[in-house]
């Protein structure tokens, strides 16, 4: 079966609810930003790791002002306390198997073997996922790898950019908790499967693609970024890659051309891996005719 949606290449920013950690970069920050500007509206585009480690060197001052000047700040969902504290109780209700299911028979031998060593290798205890659906498996598997590398929820792009916006700014969002958990609750189970045995084969055998995902995104080489997040979806999962990147970024792309109609500041952050790419937003923008600035 192909590849669905391996963790690493998720994790560089196609669902924020449930999005994964990376580790820290000393480097000269440079994130990729795009600028929409049309009679008197001004958008700026950025691009999000949803989840980092504290060493993570990503701001600049260029970015920073443009979100002080902001009227609107725009997320992937509601990013205050109380929608928070909700999207991460409904993903708890949802992480469960149906009474008297568990996880193991799910799994061809192949993968249950590979779960076990990679448990091992965390220090997870066996037996630990076994009430969960493959897909919260996964996701629970990679939020544990990537805090052994340094990551803290709290120093995701998205956390700090709430923490520091204008007390002004008006918070916004293109979709709700429950659609982005849904992403991933409402595929097949054995699309499930198959995604959480080649997540737990990239955890072996490609142990820093995550690293080098992150480290092309805090220098700015979007093309690297698309080259290892986003094409290899594309080619190796097309119905996925149109579910959780071709059909959101259309969603996006015609609200984002609603703000355009009148004058106000916009600061979008989304996953850089919806502005990076073919079907990315910028690109869906462009063909509509809209001037976009940026890679």
């Amino acid at each position: 079966m192909k590849r669905i949606r391996p963790l690493t290449r998720l994790a560089a920013g196609f669902a924020a609810a449930l999005a994964v950690a990376a580790a820290g970069f000393a480097a000269c920050a440079a994130p990729p930003v795009w600028h929409v500007k049309k009679a008197g509206a001004e958008i700026t585009l950025f691009g999000s790791v949803h989840i980092l480690s504290p060493t993570t060197d990503w701001k600049t001052p260029a970015l920073a002002a443009e979100l002080a000047r902001a009227d609107e700040v725009w997320f992937e969902i509601p990013f205050d306390a109380a929608a928070q504290a909700e999207g991460q109780a409904m993903a708890v209700r949802r992480m469960a198997l149906p009474k008297g299911q568990t996880l193991s028979p799910l799994l061809p031998t192949v993968t249950q073997r590979r779960l076990a060593r990679v448990q091992s290798t965390l220090g997870i205890p066996v037996g630990a996922f076994e009430g969960l659906k493959p897909w919260a498996a996964e996701v629970s598997i990679g939020a544990v790898y990537v805090q052994q590398k340094g990551a803290r929820a709290g120093s995701g792009v998205e956390q700090q950019i709430a923490n520091t916006a204008p007390s002004t700014a008006a918070f916004r969002a293109f979709e709700t908790a429950e659609q982005q958990i849904g992403f991933f609750d409402n595929v097949p189970i054995k699309e499930q499967v198959a995604s959480l045995g080649q997540s737990l084969k990239e955890i072996e055998t490609e142990p820093d693609l995550f690293d080098r995902i992150v480290a092309a995104w805090v220098a700015g080489d979007a093309r690297a970024v698309s080259r290892l997040a986003v094409l290899p979806i594309r080619k190796d999962a097309p119905g996925t890659y149109k579910r959780l990147v071709v059909d959101r970024n259309r969603r996006w792309t015609s609200t984002i051309e609603g703000l355009l109609d009148r004058p106000r500041r916009v600061f979008i952050v989304v996953g850089v891996g919806h502005l990076v790419g073919p079907d990315s937003v910028p690109a869906l923008l462009r063909r509509k005719g809209v001037q976009v600035e940026g890679p």
